[in-house]
Order: C-alpha cells, then sequence, then structure tokens
C-alpha cells in the first residue's frame, strides 16, 4: 500500500463554488430529447409527455442549468421553427447530426421542463448559419415582457410571462471546420462583439458567453482565443472551453490522469483571458464557461456509428450512447476536481449531455431509466461542493504515462462552507493496482462533529450499469475513514473516485 497526504485550510480559499458550475447540456442530438426526456406514449409520461421517472433522475443530478439547444444542433437552427401550434412547426434537416428534426419540443415546452426540475436555462443562438438580427429577434421573444410584436407573439403562443433568460452562447464550436458556418477567428470576433453588443443594448445585465476553442488541440488553440477576445474582450462575460477524453489503443494510465489536459486547458486560458485584458488596459473580468466537458468515445462515432446517404435522415437515431464504466466515471469524477481547482475562474460549466447521448442518465423506450456510472461523482459533487474551493495540495507517488508523462496518482480539490460548517473532499487513486494510504490534517477546522465517506469503486474498472444490469456499479460507505488527534486517514482503492464529508459547528 502506498502512500499520500493531503493539505487544505478553510482560511485558504480559491473562490466560491459557482452554481452553475454543475450544468449540464441538451442537444437535438440522438434520443436526448426525442424518447430521452419527451416521451408521451411512457408509462410515466406526465401530461405534456416528459417521462417523470427521468425527471426525477434529473432533480436528483443536480443540475444547475442546461445549455440548449446545441450544439452543433444550433447552426442550422431556426428558432421561429419551434415555437407556435405544434401542427404549424415545419419538420427540418439536421445537417449536423443527419437526422430529422420534428420540432415538436421547442423553447416553450423545454423551458416548461426545466422549471419542473429546477435549472436554469441557457441559450445559445446560431451565429454559423444566421446573425445578429435573429439573436435580436429570439432575445426580444424570450425576454421582453409584453409590448413588442416578439413578445407579443409569445404571449400569444400560451407563455405570458418572459423567459427571462440571463445566459446566451454566442454560437457554438465556430473554431471547427465540421460547424455550419465555420469561420476564421477574426471574422467570428468580429460577428460575436457586434451580436453582444446588440444583445446589451436590449439589456445590459445579460451574461454573453463567446466560443473558444473546440479543444485545447485545435491548430487554431490559443491564438483563436486571443483574436476572437481582441474583437469582443469588453462585451462578454464568458469564453468557452470544450474537452472530450476517452480511453485509445487500451491506454488506461494515460485516460486516468485525464484531467492533466483540462488543468493544462484551463491555464492556458486563464493566461490568454488575463494577457488581452492587461492589452486592452481594461478593469472588466472575462471568466471561462467550460460548457461541454466529458467522457466521449468518438473513435467508436466517427468510425461506425455516422450516418451518410442524402435520402437517410432518421428520427431520433441511437447516436453517441456510450456506456460508461467505473474508469469512466473516475476520470469524470476527476474533470470535477479540476473545475473546482479553479473556481475562481471557471464559474459555469455544462456536462455534455444529459440524457442517452454521452449521459449520466439512459432510458429505454417503454421501459426503465438508470444511473450510469458517471451519475455518482456529479451528483455528489454537486450536492456537497458548496461555499468555497480551498487551495488543496497532495503529496503522492507518481508514475508514468504515455500521453501526459510522469503524474501524480492521487488529486483532489476541497470545499468549505462556512454557512453549514460543512467541508468536503473530492479525491481520486489512479492507480490501476495499489490502494493508496491517504493522511490529512485537521487543526484548521476545529472539532470535527460528524465525519464520512464514500467511494465508486469494482475489482472490474471496466464494470457499467447496463439495461440488462442497472444497478451493477454504486456508491459504497468508505468505513477505512478514521479521525483521530486533529488527524484523519482513509484508504483508497485502485481506480476509485471519493467524498469525504467533515462536519464542523457553522
Amino acid at each position: 500500500m502506498s502512500t499520500a497526504r493531503l493539505f487544505f485550510d478553510p482560511r485558504l480559499a480559491i473562490g466560491p463554488v459557482n452554481r452553475r458550475v454543475f450544468g449540464s447540456f441538451v442537444e437535438h442530438l440522438g434520443r436526448a430529447v426525442y424518447d430521452g426526456i419527451y416521451e408521451p406514449g411512457h408509462p410515466s409520461a406526465d401530461e405534456r409527455g416528459f417521462r417523470t421517472d427521468v425527471m426525477e433522475l434529473v432533480t436528483e443530478l443536480g443540475v444547475s442549468a442546461v445549455r440548449y439547444p446545441g450544439g452543433n444542433f444550433v447552426s442550422g437552427f431556426r428558432w421561429e421553427d419551434s415555437v407556435g401550434p405544434r401542427d404549424e412547426r415545419p419538420t427540418r434537416l439536421d445537417l449536423a447530426w443527419h437526422s430529422t428534426e420534428s420540432n415538436e419540443i421547442g423553447l416553450h415546452e423545454f423551458a416548461s421542463w426545466l422549471e419542473s426540475v429546477g435549472s436554469e436555462l441557457m441559450l445559445a443562438v446560431n451565429l454559423g448559419t444566421r446573425g445578429t438580427l435573429e439573436a435580436l429577434d429570439l432575445l426580444e421573444y424570450s425576454n421582453r415582457e409584453s409590448g413588442s410584436a416578439l413578445a407579443d407573439r409569445r404571449i400569444a403562443n400560451g407563455r405570458t410571462e418572459a423567459f427571462d433568460v440571463r445566459m446566451w452562447c454566442l454560437g457554438n464550436e465556430m473554431d471547427g471546420p465540421w460547424q455550419l458556418g465555420h469561420r476564421s477567428a477574426d471574422d467570428y470576433g468580429k460577428l460575436a462583439a457586434q451580436t453582444a453588443r446588440a444583445m446589451r443594448m436590449f439589456d445590459p445585465a445579460l451574461e454573453v458567453v463567446v466560443c473558444g476553442s473546440s479543444s485545447r488541440h485545435m491548430p487554431t488553440f490559443g491564438e483563436w482565443e486571443r483574436v476572437v477576445l481582441s474583437h469582443s474582450y469588453d462585451d462578454v462575460d464568458y469564453i468557452s472551453c470544450h474537452a472530450y477524453y476517452e480511453e485509445k489503443n487500451g491506454d488506461l494510465g494515460s485516460f486516468l490522469a485525464s484531467a492533466v489536459d483540462m488543468d493544462a486547458f484551463i491555464e492556458s486560458v486563464v493566461a490568454t483571458i488575463d494577457h488581452v485584458k492587461a492589452v486592452k488596459g481594461s478593469d472588466h473580468v472575462v471568466n471561462i464557461s467550460f460548457d461541454e466537458w466529458n467522457v466521449w468515445y468518438n473513435d467508436r462515432f466517427e468510425n461506425v456509428d455516422k450516418i451518410t446517404g442524402a435520402q437517410n435522415w432518421p428520427v431520433a437515431p441511437r447516436l453517441l450512447e456510450d456506456s460508461y464504466s467505473v474508469a469512466d466515471a473516475v476520470v469524470v469524477g476527476n474533470l470535477l476536481i479540476s473545475l473546482l481547482k479553479r473556481a475562481d475562474r471557471v464559474t459555469s460549466a455544462s456536462l455534455a449531455q444529459l440524457v442517452n447521448v454521452i449521459a449520466p442518465i439512459m432510458t429505454e423506450p417503454g421501459g426503465i431509466a438508470w444511473r450510469q456510472t458517471t451519475f455518482f461523482p456529479f451528483a455528489l459533487t454537486s450536492a456537497l461542493a458548496a461555499g468555497s474551493a480551498l487551495a488543496t495540495r497532495v503529496e503522492s507517488d507518481s508514475y508514468d504515462t504515455e500521453t501526459y508523462g510522469r503524474v501524480p496518482v492521487v488529486d483532489a480539490a476541497t470545499t468549505f462552507d462556512e454557512a453549514t460548517g460543512r467541508t468536503s473532499v473530492f479525491v481520486v487513486n489512479r492507480s490501476q493496482s495499489e490502494t493508496v494510504s491517504l493522511a490529512f490534517d485537521l487543526t484548521g477546522l476545529g472539532a470535527v462533529t460528524d465525519a464520512r465517506a464514500q467511494t465508486l469503486t469494482d475489482d472490474d474498472a471496466y464494470a457499467a450499469n447496463t439495461l440488462a444490469d442497472p444497478e451493477r456499479v454504486a456508491m459504497c460507505p468508505n468505513d477505512t475513514l478514521v479521525l483521530a488527534d486533529a488527524a484523519g486517514s482513509i484508504d483508497l482503492p485502485p481506480v476509485s473516485w471519493t467524498v469525504i464529508t467533515l462536519q464542523t459547528a457553522p
């Protein structure tokens, strides 16, 4: 058994934990919407056709906000298609995912669903095939109370109160050649700045997200951020980051260290943001919206599942339905640790996606809904990470990886909620073979009145929850947690994610 030490102090805060970090993402893609959140013939469906079993799981997951309706889908989307009487909505071809879109679920229906699960709506506008005017029209339709053509149209369509959307994304992955309307950083930056300024003429308090790179490994990464922000810096509040990870060529060691890449991604973007700020002499602060992140086995989609054919446009096909293992869940838990470690600058994030499509929640048409392994670290981090993220240091052994070089075996983040007196420690053991005995000091906390730990692990790192065995993997109490003489220790099994909660007087 190897050993490690964890150091934290409630007096050393990085920044507040923003609830928007526990957001998610729903795109009109595959079975995310149709046969996912919406299945009118399902036994659990409510009067609107939404599956209540899915709603219960989304509520349990603790999703704070949902980015909608895309994603690549948004760059070909005409928002007007998704409002008004359903029998008058046009059926369209979605070029992004080579599917048919009925527009049966649109802005009104999705906003109603979000209200039922207690999540905030985060809207993306189409800057791929459309532009500033269409964004302004959607803004007026959504946020003007009454007394204008588009606000009155919303009222006529059944929604008296404004949607009052506060956070707006200016397009999606505009650096990507796969994106409808893909353009250079210079061209996109000018359009994004123009659109942001126009939207703020309607409401200066809107929060606006400009597109950053769709991956740290894009050839334009870094320069894209610099150029886009040089045009838009004082007009936006966030720049987006997107990152997906998968195990390749059986290299589990590198995969378990995926958060090393996310850490570097965040640090690079922060440096670029602050460079532009310094060059402009601005007092304005731009933060990061990490509004797409997850484990995604994209190679499988590109090589096996991609839909083609000029006459082949299926409705709600099974796309990107990855089945997640314990190892995948440990990586997701570690990526959440990375987001918490930069809580001062990552103040919004969206797990991509929510239901069926690379998702923590899966459904079977007419059948059950179940939690994937990745559900657990997200739900518990959302529930327990509150207050401030603390400066956290870990001393542990390291191991060699093919992709990232030498990396620590143990990674961790800590939060402290002064209002409740709760300290939460989130920690991963990346070792594939060794249990790690983790020791930590409690002198900065005061008297601990309650201490608990839960761990996600399995003898088989590739164990998964499936339709046939939906409860194969779950969180388990970790009874190795011991507190004595203002110190604590716990054993971390190989390939595991653990959360420790320490309760003190508020």
